[in-house]
């Protein structure tokens, strides 16, 4: 389906969000936190003991202001590729569609790793395009407040000395 402002080319390339960044610790650290679903629940900053409950195999995280968010693990293959199924939000209940949040986690010569997210099937969340880009565009700044939380995070960790509680 098209829109007004979009061809179909244009719409299928918007389906999903692609982001990556470069950060300085051991992948296997990366890894802690990448495997933790809903890590990116946050207001920029990653909080070192979330709000995670389990409901059977649905992980629930809240947040103290927007809500919860619910997910429900695809894959898990240590340390290189995590998958979840973000399928509730405040906005959105689990009986409706939802997307796909993948991270890869790729060694780099020289040290460190690139962590790559892709999260995708925006167009199914609704028909009329205009309403799932909308719900697009959020997540689209967001990947890129939430890769560099991630980063803060892991190398402030990765700095801390051994042993750390």
């Amino acid at each position: 389906m098209t829109d007004a402002t979009h061809t179909a080319a244009e719409l299928a390339e918007l389906d999903r969000i692609a982001r990556q960044i470069d950060i300085d610790a051991p992948a296997e650290r990366v890894w802690e936190l990448v495997a933790r679903p809903g890590w990116y629940i946050n207001d920029g900053t990653v909080d070192a003991e979330p709000d995670l409950r389990y409901e059977d195999d649905v992980a629930v995280v809240r947040h103290p202001e927007m809500g919860e968010f619910r997910f429900r693990t695809v894959e898990l293959d240590k340390p290189r590729y995590a998958a979840f199924r973000w399928i509730g939000t405040p906005s959105r209940d689990e009986s409706t569609p939802s997307t796909l949040v993948e991270f890869w986690i790729e060694e780099r010569d020289g040290g460190g790793v690139t962590l790559r997210v892709v999260e995708s099937g925006f167009s199914g969340l609704a028909d009329d395009p205009a309403d799932w880009l909308k719900q697009r565009e959020g997540n689209d700044k967001g990947w890129l407040t939430e890769l560099q939380a991630a980063k803060t995070f892991v190398e402030a960790d990765a700095q801390a000395p051994a042993g750390r509680p």
